[in-house]
């Protein structure tokens, strides 16, 4: 009975070594060749930041003051066009034939006068030499100041008819480019009614609201730097005009920052994020990192930091305000810790790696 038991025990621990055995692997994996960084400790002035739009700085939109439909629209959204080109063409029918009367009016009047002036000199020779009564004379020179009156005030009407014609025919105030229109062929134009818009390009501005908890931080004259999202790209800036009321728009301030001249191919209306200098010491060091390094999961994010063992570890992050291709790390990372910018194949979690 003892043999037997003896034999089990045996036979129970070569299964188990043996089962040892199979469980211990050798990872052969190669490791993965990383680049690696320090997290930056931005421990000097903060800054804050304010969405804005971009605008041209040189912008017009122009209407009529006077009523009419529209004959001919004479460009389309973004032509260039020169100063003094026309437009738009609005139907003017009643003002030629008020012209037209008027016209009528200024040679009736211009006849008129001529003859009271001719009357006034012989007259008025006839008085000198004792021929003519004061009665007569004061008739005359009584009908050439009406008939002077009546010319000056009829070539006036004129002059009004003929600055209405400007807002008949709208041309550009300016070279640029046609960025809207707002009205159609056929359809009736009113008075203060936009109808097209002209902007001049090259010369761009991002108009902002800043709270009024750093309003007193912006100051005229300042640099600035500026990030349009769309392209991703910063561009430099001077803060033009700081507001100092906010009293019709809810407590935000007007700002407004001119952009340098540059080659970028920005556009009205662009997004931006204005980057101003903060005098304001901030309570807690800033942790910023490279936006190309984030790992997204979803709605997670994190970066690949190096373990002990030099493997890769996922860490998710807690992030915050982002400017150009920085981001600001809240918490998940320490300062001067070692995260992965980039690798030469794909990472995952315990992944043997290399740096480079």
């Amino acid at each position: 009975m003892k043999k037997y038991s003896l034999l089990i025990a045996l036979s129970l621990l070569i299964v188990s070594c043996a089962k040892d055995t199979k469980e211990i692997k050798v990872d052969t994996t190669p490791a993965v060749a990383v680049e690696v960084s320090s997290s930056n400790l931005q421990n000097s002035n903060p800054f804050f930041t304010a969405s804005g739009k971009i605008k041209a700085i040189n912008y017009s939109t122009l209407s009529t003051r006077t009523s009419g439909f529209v004959e001919k629209i004479h460009v389309t959204v973004g032509d260039k066009v020169t100063k003094g080109k026309l437009l738009l063409s609005i139907s003017n029918i009643d003002l030629q034939a008020k012209l037209a009367q008027v016209n009528a009016s200024i040679t009736e009047a211009t006849a008129a006068f001529n003859n009271a002036e001719k009357d006034y000199n012989r007259f008025k020779n006839l008085f000198a030499e004792n021929s003519a009564s004061q009665k007569e004379m004061d008739d005359m020179t009584a009908n050439f100041e009406m008939a002077k009156a009546r010319l000056e005030s009829v070539t006036q009407m004129r002059n009004e008819i003929n600055a209405q014609f400007k807002y008949v025919n709208i041309k550009a105030p300016f070279s640029g480019v046609v960025t809207n229109k707002y009205i159609e062929t056929g359809d009736l134009a009113n008075p203060g009614m936009p109808l097209i818009s002209i902007e001049s390009p090259g010369n761009f501005e991002v108009k902002l609201s800043v709270p009024e908890s750093e309003i007193s931080q912006i100051k005229k004259g300042s640099s600035v730097s500026v990030l349009v999202k769309s392209i991703s790209e910063i561009v430099n800036g001077t803060v033009s005009e700081v507001s100092t009321s906010a009293t019709n728009t809810g407590g935000q301030y007007l700002v407004k920052v001119t952009l340098d001249k540059t080659k970028l191919p920005i556009l009205s209306g662009m997004y931006t994020n204005v980057k101003f200098p903060s005098n304001r010491k901030s309570a807690s060091n800033n942790i910023l990192i490279p936006v190309d390094a984030l790992v997204t999961r979803g709605q997670l994010s994190g970066v690949y930091t190096v373990s002990q063992s030099q493997t890769a570890l996922l860490r998710w992050l807690r992030l915050g305000k982002t400017f150009g291709d920085q981001i600001e790390v809240l918490s998940g990372l320490k300062a001067n810790e070692k995260y992965i910018v980039s690798a030469e194949s794909k990472l995952y979690n315990g992944a043997k790696i290399s740096i480079k």
